[in-house]
């Protein structure tokens, strides 16, 4: 079957339900929230999604081992067709595909956590209140000082996830989500970070941990990525009770006939 589009979402879900951590943000990006932002594309049982949600489409094309093959085969089909410059989440192997078409500088290596030992948060005392968007230019603020060009997308405090610490009523302290679907019941933390003045007091860990009080009742899956050399943020999610499962990269592709 040559790459087609693909609209229905059930025939979505039954495909990336087969490994639901690792599919844990394209089966997010099924949720009405996020789906109006979505193009996916399919080759036999293989999918992957564009998502233009964000100012820089981002493409997500991730497969276990033995079925990379089938996914280099839709990536190839679907290439020519592609935005000129886009971001990408690709399995180990399939920037390869791509290079006939666009120039990939080397990317950054990622893992994919999920949430094995939720006991393990039972050990963090949780801390950290709701935020909504009266609290964006405080968030703004922060991510300036702590974690400039990150992923936030405004939009997100519509879920209700995102968790702040305050002192002296300024934030220094956020765990938040990239995906949230009580539908598909997965979620994928993000823009997790603390203030430089006054990291290594546990307050990423207290937000974390409160955020995934208020994420597991609705949800049966909590992941997230993290670079491969970020060793603080490794141990953090590994105390958590988080445990490496996938390995990607990520990328910026810029089409090979631009000037």
């Amino acid at each position: 079957m040559p790459v087609r589009a693909e609209h229905d979402r059930a025939t979505l879900a039954a495909l990336l339900r087969r490994d639901p951590v690792l599919h844990a943000y394209q089966l997010g990006d099924l949720d009405d929230f996020f789906w109006p932002y979505t193009s996916w594309f399919r080759r036999d049982d293989e999918v992957a999604l564009l998502y233009h949600g964000v100012d820089e489409p981002v493409l997500i094309a991730l497969a276990p081992p033995a079925r990379r093959d089938a996914l280099a085969a839709l990536l190839t089909d679907l290439a020519p067709v592609l935005p000129a410059r886009l971001y990408a989440h690709l399995s180990p192997g399939l920037a390869q595909v791509l290079r006939r078409w666009y120039r990939i500088p080397p990317g950054a290596a990622h893992h994919r956590m999920a949430l094995t030992d939720p006991a393990r948060l039972a050990r963090v005392t949780p801390a950290g209140e709701p935020l909504d968007g009266a609290d964006l230019p405080g968030l703004r603020a922060l991510y300036a000082e702590a974690y400039p060009g990150n992923w936030f997308d405004a939009r997100m405090l519509d879920t209700g996830q995102y968790v702040g610490i305050r002192r002296d009523g300024t934030l220094v302290a956020v765990a938040g989500v990239h995906v949230f679907s009580p539908a598909y019941r997965v979620a994928a933390l993000g823009n997790v970070t603390t203030h430089p003045a006054v990291r290594g007091q546990g307050l990423a860990a207290a937000a974390v941990a409160a955020l995934c009080a208020r994420l597991r009742p609705h949800v049966g899956q909590i992941a997230l990525n993290v670079q491969a050399d970020n060793r603080p943020a490794l141990r953090l999610y590994e105390r958590l009770g988080f445990t490496r499962a996938a390995d990607f990269g990520e990328y910026r592709l810029t089409r090979l006939d631009l000037s």
